[in-house]
């Protein structure tokens, strides 16, 4: 097995790689919460990597957690890392703010879907929260540009809210875990029992604040962002050097398009991140 670690994984991942995540998605996948550290020894890896996963960190665990992987690392190893990319977003807001107060249909809908984008998955208190019910529409006003947004993960999740429309049976929770689309990933419906809010919740309030609070530290939500600027200077202050964005096919990592981590056929995952190396 090759000393490459790719942490925060959900259902992508290479079996030559050591593969952990928050629970185990396949019998290739290690389960530990990353909270508590990485769970390995000092400079074990050439390559640590994770997507999208340094966003559901609050700024504070974010830093601990890339101090964990510059401890893994090997002297002169890789990190890469992939994230939402807080210009990319930044920019595109700006641009179809001003397209749709010069009355730009195309650019009002693109609007609606970038401060989603932006906004939502910090902010929601529900699964999937609006990002899910513009994507559950029965008709999406702008299909190609919020896919060309969220990549083939938006699709798939499409496809899979058409099918169980189409059919109950093929309901989402009734799927395999290894063919739900890792967008899924952290996806969870807190669900509570009558005995339990009979016994904790003295009221109504009581109860909403427990569920709001369990969902919020459950892993779904982004609790910081990061562009170039700031994920560089956050890299160099723990110690890494020969920072460079990169794009999903180009890496210094040997033989990375073999992986099919982020592309596949020429396709972008998630064409919305940031992808950036550094080395210790």
């Amino acid at each position: 097995m090759k000393k490459y670690l790719n942490l925060g994984c959900g259902n992508r991942f290479h079996k030559n790689w050591t593969n952990v995540d928050f629970v185990s998605t396949g019998e290739n996948v290690q389960a530990y919460n990353l909270l508590n550290g990485i769970p390995f020894p000092d400079q074990t890896f050439e390559v640590v990597y994770h997507s999208h996963v340094l966003e559901h960190f609050t700024k504070k665990d974010g830093q601990k957690f890339v101090q964990e992987c510059y401890r893994v690392l090997k002297n002169n190893g890789i990190l890469r890392i992939a994230i939402p990319d807080l210009e990319q977003i930044a920019k595109e807001y700006l641009k179809n703010l001003a397209l749709a107060l010069q009355d730009d249909k195309q650019a009002q809908d693109n609007y609606e879907w970038i401060k989603i984008e932006l906004y939502d998955q910090t902010v929601r208190n529900q699964s999937g929260g609006d990002m899910a019910k513009y994507i559950f529409q029965e008709k999406i006003p702008n299909e190609t540009y919020v896919f060309d947004r969220i990549g083939e993960e938006g699709r798939k999740l499409r496809e899979y809210y058409l099918a169980t429309q189409n059919n109950p049976k093929n309901n989402l929770n009734n799927t395999k875990k290894e063919e739900k689309p890792s967008f899924l990933r952290f996806f969870k419906m807190a669900t509570y029992t009558n005995f339990i809010k009979r016994k904790f919740f003295v009221n109504e309030i009581d109860q909403k604040a427990m569920e709001i609070g369990k969902f919020r530290l459950g892993g779904e939500i982004h609790q910081w962002m990061y562009d170039r600027y700031s994920l560089k200077k956050l890299l160099e202050e723990i110690g890494f050097t020969d920072f460079s964005v990169k794009t999903a096919f180009e890496s210094n990592i040997l033989d990375w398009n073999t992986y099919e981590l982020e592309s596949k056929n020429n396709i972008v995952f998630k064409p919305d991140s940031l992808f950036v190396e550094a080395r210790k």
